[in-house]
């Protein structure tokens, strides 16, 4: 179970049998489950075991298990489309504070159903790119 727990975490609870879910794939480090407020069919969840909000908090060996996952989840979907979703902080719009990831299948065009974004671009020229590229290279 996760290494940190938070006893009201409705995900930790979910890991726990505490609440039921409709699990899907479960490892060591993850468990996956359909989501019950989907976005279309077969959206589904993959949370690490580790309890924690956001995704740089996470240990590197919870981060290794989610992908494998989120791809056996997307190709039982069976849709050619599909989102792969991780948010960080409430302006973020994570709604629960515990890493997850949402793998969302996009089974039509346009925007009927699946996941709904917008994408605001912003016009930056090529002195403050290279400004921002200096600060996060030199931190990395």
């Amino acid at each position: 179970m996760a290494a940190k727990s938070l006893a009201s975490c409705i995900f930790c609870k979910i890991i726990k049998g505490d609440i039921p879910s409709f699990k899907l794939i479960e490892t060591e480090f993850s468990y996956s489950f359909l989501d019950i407020g989907p976005l279309s069919k077969g959206h589904a969840l993959v949370i690490p075991k580790y309890h924690t909000e956001k995704m740089h908090e996470l240990p590197d060996e919870y981060l290794t298990d989610v992908l494998p996952i989120a791809k056996k989840i997307a190709l039982a979907q069976g849709v050619k489309n599909y989102n792969i979703l991780q948010n960080n902080g409430r302006i973020a719009h994570q709604e629960v504070d515990h890493v997850h990831f949402h793998v969302i299948p996009k089974p039509l065009e346009g925007d009927q159903e699946g996941l709904v974004i917008g994408w605001p671009v912003q016009k930056l020229g090529k002195e403050e790119i290279q400004k921002v590229y200096d600060e996060i290279k030199g931190r990395l």
